[in-house]
């Protein structure tokens, strides 16, 4: 059995959103630094709707000219800490897999109260790894009343609004309203922490003002955001290529002034360490000369520690000694399979490698569900890792 081990690293990163207190003088430096081109002869709001263009860069000079935290902050910072209940009651939104009630629960100071998805495969999994259930439901008809109180609420809002993969309609697709249904949730329950996660093509999508009208609802509910695109393969030691972006909300500023996303790349584990030996994998997995696309298989796959990817109508081989980031349609119709060779010839991942990939320890229950509800699972995690990551920077701040 494989154990998929977590790291933490030192924090050195921070995002302010105070943009509105700095003077004429300090906003032309902060274009001038972030590349932002027209600031002059501008005033203080055209400066401020300029520099709105650009939210994924973060607005706080590098780690090495960021002053140390006040003693006045220091005891802001413990005093909300003190406030805090133990566990904290945490409500985790779009469940999927529990990559998000996974990792905070592993820590030993959060307990879920409530996890809500409306996908039924996705109920099968949670229920069977955790000891409370999942409320199966559509969460633009859940009650905000019908929601426990609680103190973390997390979610990876659906992607494929903002996703490059995607039409990208934005919050023109039906599946982004339940944004709108999550800033209810807020309103009703001030949560004084949220992390939420999603594609990193959300900061970029409609030249910024998806992410901007985001940011702009959250900061005008007293949260102070941290914000950072997180790649699994360069901080987790886990080699998949999955750029997700995270938003962290604060509502203590003297917390949020003391919590950073930027964390130190690691080694990557080596492609085949995540692989099960050639022998246990089922027949099934495995291309032979009756499979239609034999040839072009055949002629493509033929390094190890390599995954390759079928895209319909060519192999596409990643360079980078990682796995390509894994999607919700691969397995189906044959796109975007993970291929790889071992002792016994060329096949696809089998699904519990592919939760490897996410980060899912092995002791993590897969249902007896057909491989493409698994494959689909797997590929709309989160990555259990970075999660944890987040996880375990939070909570040593609340210790």
């Amino acid at each position: 059995m494989r154990k998929i081990e977590y790291t933490t690293h030192p924090i050195t990163y921070q995002m302010n959103p105070d943009r509105s207190m700095r003077s004429n003088k300090e906003l032309i430096e902060l274009c001038k630094s972030q590349g932002v081109k027209g600031y002059s002869g501008k005033k203080k709001e055209d400066l401020l709707a300029l520099l709105e263009a650009v939210p994924a860069v973060s607005d706080v000079p590098a780690v090495s000219d960021v002053p140390a935290v006040s003693a006045v902050s220091a005891v802001s910072a413990v005093s909300a800490v003190e406030s805090l209940p133990r566990p904290l009651r945490m409500v985790d939104l779009f469940a999927g897999t529990g990559a998000f009630s996974h990792a905070f629960q592993e820590t030993g100071q959060v307990q879920v109260v409530f996890a809500n998805d409306m996908v039924d495969h996705s109920k099968q999994i949670y229920d069977a790894n955790f000891t409370h259930t999942l409320t199966l439901q559509d969460l633009n008809d859940v009650s905000v009343t019908d929601v426990p109180t609680h103190h973390l609420l997390t979610g990876g809002f659906p992607c494929q609004p903002f996703s490059i993969a995607g039409k990208q309609e934005g919050f023109n697709d039906v599946r982004s309203n339940v944004f709108w249904k999550i800033l209810e949730i807020l309103d009703h329950h001030r949560p004084p922490f949220v992390i939420l996660e999603n594609v990193k093509n959300l900061v970029s999508h409609d030249q910024g003002n998806t992410f901007t009208t985001i940011k702009r609802h959250l900061t005008d509910r007293g949260y102070h955001l941290c914000v950072r695109v997180l790649n699994t393969a360069e901080i987790t030691g886990i080699p998949q290529h999955r750029e997700r972006i995270y938003i962290v909300c604060i509502q203590s500023k003297a917390i949020a002034d003391r919590f950073t996303l930027d964390f130190p790349a690691i080694p990557k584990r080596t492609i085949e360490s995540l692989l099960d030996p050639a022998d246990d994998i089922p027949d099934k997995y495995y291309y032979t000369d009756k499979s239609s696309t034999w040839a072009l298989v055949q002629e493509s796959v033929t390094k190890r520690n390599t995954i390759y990817q079928y895209r319909r109508v060519y192999v596409r081989e990643n360079k980078s000694n990682e796995c390509p980031t894994l999607t919700a349609n691969m397995g189906a119709g044959g796109h975007n399979v993970p291929l790889v060779v071992d002792d016994r010839g060329i096949r696809k991942l089998t699904p519990r490698e592919c939760f490897r990939f996410q980060g899912f320890p092995e002791s993590y229950v897969l249902p007896a569900l057909s491989d493409s509800h698994l494959y689909k699972l797997a590929g709309n995690a989160v990555s259990v890792p970075v999660v944890r990551l987040i996880a375990d920077r939070m909570m040593a701040l609340l210790s």
